[in-house]
């Protein structure tokens, strides 16, 4: 009789810390997105912008300094572009929260893997796949059900949602070939230190000064920030992506839950099916290119 092969100890903490990492990583951003709804009607989103760059720089900073040759990069103008579209992104976000409920927002911003699939068949020439366009057929419909278009159009809000997830997917189409030369401490580092000056360029026309609290609330959402990076990126090499992934959509109900404990926001069916169905549609990709791992030649 075959013995059936288990799983060392070993490897079983490593997947529970991963499963446990990614957890805090969903608490984390309900808190973040909480806190850019309370700052919203007195701090600009790009003054957020600015002091979320600028914290998470801070606190990372004292790491920086011990690895040697962190910076060392076969891209500088790509990193740059990077940056510039990364703020575009959380900026649009901000926007987001503050004129959208949470949880839609939140499950809107699932659907960047779909644009990624998109930009992958118009920008790098991969042939589409079957199950990755039923998978895009199958996001957008979830997109549907979440915005619920009616006589008076999408929310202005929920508008900024979808152009964070469409420059979220931008932004992963640039890092795809740059990752394959740049280390992740590398990439995580030029990200940090190009994106504090570039955030400070439209403080000019949109600066608003805020008050002591809402500086100690900014500084807990840039650190949140900066360590959910760096959460993420330690719980995908503790254990597979196929473990890691999935665990990204403990968002929504976090966020949900925040929003309605702090400000009473309902969470209609609606969000919760759409939701689930762009999940769906996200794991149905997944599935698609680990298909296409095991079975090429």
């Amino acid at each position: 009789m075959t013995a059936i092969p288990r799983q060392t100890p070993d490897k079983d903490r490593r997947a529970a810390l991963a499963v446990g990492l990614m957890v805090i990583v969903a608490l984390f951003q309900a808190v973040d997105a909480v806190i850019v709804r309370q700052l919203s009607p007195q701090v600009h989103p790009f003054t957020i912008g600015f002091a979320r760059a600028l914290f998470g720089l801070l606190l990372v900073l004292p790491w920086m300094v011990t690895r040697k040759g962190i910076l060392t990069s076969s891209y500088r103008f790509r990193h740059v572009l990077r940056a510039a579209l990364k703020l575009a992104a959380l900026v649009a976000y901000f926007f987001a929260f503050a004129l959208a409920p949470l949880a839609d927002v939140t499950a809107i911003a699932f659907t960047a893997p779909i644009f990624v699939t998109l930009g992958s068949w118009l920008l790098l020439g991969e042939k589409p796949r079957l199950l990755r366009i039923i998978a895009v057929v199958v996001g957008f419909a979830g997109v549907m059900i979440v915005l619920r278009p009616g006589q008076t159009g999408i929310p202005e809000g929920l508008l900024y949602a979808i152009l964070g997830a469409l420059l979220t997917a931008v932004i992963q189409l640039i890092l795809k070939p740059m990752s394959a030369r740049d280390s992740t401490e590398t990439l995580v580092a030029w990200n940090l230190i190009v994106t504090v000056p570039l955030a400070a360029i439209p403080l000019i026309w949109f600066w608003t000064a805020p008050t002591p609290f809402e500086w100690l609330l900014l500084a807990i959402q840039g650190a949140l920030g900066a360590l959910s990076m760096a959460f993420v990126t330690h719980a995908f090499s503790l254990a597979e992506a196929t473990l890691i992934a999935p665990l990204d959509f403990l968002r929504l109900p976090m966020v949900a839950g925040a929003a309605w404990l702090v400000f009473g926001q309902a969470v209609p069916v609606t969000t919760w099916i759409g939701g689930v169905v762009i999940f769906a549609a996200t794991l149905l990709m997944a599935r698609s290119a680990r298909t296409r791992t095991v079975t090429a030649p």
